[in-house]
């Protein structure tokens, strides 16, 4: 037990995929906008992290007993897109107005950095894995992912009103926050479990 709650502060906190290990940077920045377009980024990446680490933790172990782990990375791939596909399908069915505001960035969570340096970590980096830490390591990422990316849309819907010198309005100002927080979250290295 205290093993799961290790994976679960270090993947939200301490090894956060966005403001510690710098993957995923191109929707964080892009969808941070409006916390709800956030929040609906958030959820699908909980999602594919959360089922991508189950089925590419699983394939792993076929691909090792196989003798072909060579082709790890193109299998990643492979599964990472197709449930960004049924994650597409989904949204865009249910909630047509959250599928135009995410835009490209909804596809894109196929190449997502962050999405893949989590598969490939259950699978390398985890000490006495098995699928449910897997699991809770791929969910615990993307709600690292949501609470990074909402906090930033926070600040930022926050920062539409205030009186920001106008060389650093735009991306400037959202890359110094963003800077910022990575700061911040940094504090948290310093726990010892």
């Amino acid at each position: 037990m205290p093993y799961v709650i290790f994976i679960i502060i270090n993947a939200i906190f301490i090894n956060n995929f966005v403001l510690s290990r710098f993957l995923g940077i191109c929707p964080f920045l892009g969808v941070s906008k409006k916390t709800d377009t956030a929040l609906g980024m958030g959820i699908a990446v909980i999602f594919v992290m959360s089922v991508a680490s189950v089925i590419t933790f699983a394939l792993n172990l076929l691909l090792v007993k196989l003798n072909v782990e060579y082709l790890q990375t193109i299998v990643f791939i492979l599964v990472i897109a197709g449930l960004i596909q049924l994650v597409e399908i989904v949204i865009k069915r249910f909630s047509p107005s959250l599928y135009s505001a995410l835009g490209v960035y909804l596809p894109l969570i196929t190449t997502n950095c962050a999405v893949l340096g989590v598969a490939v970590m259950n699978v390398s980096e985890l000490a006495n894995a098995n699928i449910l830490y897997a699991f809770i390591n791929g969910a615990a990422s993307g709600i690292g992912f949501t609470l990074a990316i909402l906090i930033l849309a926070g600040i930022r819907e926050k920062m539409a009103n205030a009186d920001i010198p106008e060389s650093f309005k735009g991306f400037p100002i959202t890359l110094i926050i963003s800077s910022l927080m990575a700061m911040a979250f940094s504090a948290f290295s310093g726990l010892s479990f």
